[in-house]
């Protein structure tokens, strides 16, 4: 750890959600071994999870505080958290967080940080900060991409993005355009978003590195007048846990690059037909799986219930059900493991990129579908068209995973994959010196030399 300045308390304050709970912690850990001290705020719910991913070196240097939300008989303490939430209650979690402002206003009185960071629709939580005079600091953990994308089209909506790669198709823009106007105490979601980004103090932190998305930072600086600092991306060491045994054991039994891993987040739910043009998609294609399945918590629902019938028969030794979590990074990280059928969440992205393994685009919401339009246009993947309603096609779904697994037509997009990989491991340290420059910075203090 660097010795050559006074310690930087950090106050972190993540959104609700897993995926991004996850990069803040990852982040939280990089810079400890830079000097600082972190205190992460989330609610108990999601904090009881966290506690279990901190290891014990970090324990002295991140700090765990509980956020306190108003608690309802509609929303009680178990979904203070996105994690196995009913989708209609987000509104009311992101009005709980937003009520949350007394709690946050005693924390930061408590903790007394130097630097708040904070997600990318928590206006008020930079005002709380500023008026205490403590800079507060947007993290995003979403791509440059979507980022400058959502910004332009909401400065300028009557003009085309100067990207024509990324686009979206017309089911995509209109469940986009019902987010963005989507409200959570009479304000836009579209509205709360600019505000969050607008209060960020002279820079911006955001997941991802110039090695993927240079372009498209450079722009978002420009229509943002801001300096957006990649922080890298942030992906976890691959931890094996006794639990996770079995995965690994099949996989050890299987090929170099013979696998597909199927998953689509924490935050996504397939519906019954989505599940069932999967199931055929895995039938078809003749390529060997490991598929994560997972059910809202409300739902009381067997695996072999939500599968078409006598389908684990049929797929035998090929696939591998795995029901709720597996240890994504790890599989990854394995040789068998030739591609990712992935909804394209950002987190997730990053990971398969990481590791070189390329991807089947099947985005489902928000943000995926220009992360989708990133994975072609870098070369690492290839998307799983829908039709012009936005249904999947289980023989569109099959023909990408074996143009990946078992055609030579995914050759180049395997050595693209690779390329990638290797050029951000080349990069190493470079982009998270960069935010730590930033962040002393904006404390005023000066890194020795």
């Amino acid at each position: 750890m660097d010795g050559r300045r006074n310690t930087i308390h950090v106050l972190m304050l993540p959104w609700l959600a897993h995926g991004h709970i996850s990069p803040f912690l990852e982040l939280a850990k990089r810079l400890v071994y830079r000097n600082f001290h972190i205190h992460l705020g989330s609610t108990a719910v999601n904090l009881t999870s966290v506690k279990k991913k901190i290891p014990e070196k970090f324990t002295d240097s991140i700090q765990l505080v509980e956020l306190t939300l108003p608690s309802s008989p509609e929303l009680p303490p178990p979904y203070h958290t996105t994690n196995g939430l009913p989708p209609h209650l987000m509104t009311t979690l992101k009005k709980a967080f937003e009520e949350s402002r007394p709690n946050l206003s005693y924390i930061l009185d408590t903790v007394k940080p130097q630097i708040v960071i904070y997600d990318y629709n928590q206006p008020w939580v930079a005002e709380l900060a500023s008026c205490r005079g403590i800079p507060a600091v947007q993290f995003l953990t979403v791509s440059a991409t979507i980022t400058c994308f959502n910004l332009f089209m909401y400065q300028k909506p009557d003009e085309a993005f100067p990207f024509p790669e990324i686009n979206l198709r017309q089911f995509e823009r209109n469940k986009i355009q019902e987010l963005g106007d989507s409200q959570v105490g009479n304000v836009k979601e579209s509205d709360r978003a600019l505000a969050a980004l607008t209060k960020s103090k002279n820079i911006v932190l955001i997941k991802t590195s110039r090695e993927i998305e240079g372009k498209y930072i450079d722009f978002l600086s420009t229509i943002c007048n801001k300096k957006i600092v990649p922080v890298g991306t942030l992906v976890q060491d691959p931890v094996i846990e006794d639990e996770n045994k079995e995965i690994m054991e099949w996989l050890d039994k299987k090929e170099k690059n013979s696998v597909v891993f199927v998953s689509f987040g924490s935050e996504y739910f397939l519906s019954k037909e989505e599940r069932l043009e999967v199931a055929k998609a895995l039938e078809l294609s003749q390529v060997n799986f490991v598929w994560v399945i997972r059910f809202p918590l409300t739902e009381k629902i067997k695996i072999e219930e939500a599968l078409p019938q006598e389908f684990l028969e049929r797929v035998g030794d090929r696939g591998l059900i795995v029901e709720g979590w597996a240890p994504q990074a790890k599989i990854l990280g394995h040789p068998s493991i030739g591609g990712f059928v992935s909804h394209c969440g950002w987190s997730s992205t990053l990971e398969s990129i990481k590791f070189g393994v390329p991807i089947i685009a099947m985005p489902m919401q928000i943000d995926q579908p220009l992360n989708a339009r990133i994975v072609e246009a870098i070369g690492v993947g290839v998307e799983a068209f829908r039709d012009e309603n936005g249904k999947l096609q289980d023989e569109e779904i099959a023909k990408a995973m074996r143009k990946i697994i078992l055609d030579k037509s995914g050759e180049e997009i395997i050595k693209g994959s690779k390329r990638v990989s290797e050029n951000l491991d080349r990069r190493g340290e470079e982009e998270i010196n960069g935010v730590v420059e930033e962040l002393v910075a904006l404390c005023g203090e000066k890194v020795g030399d």
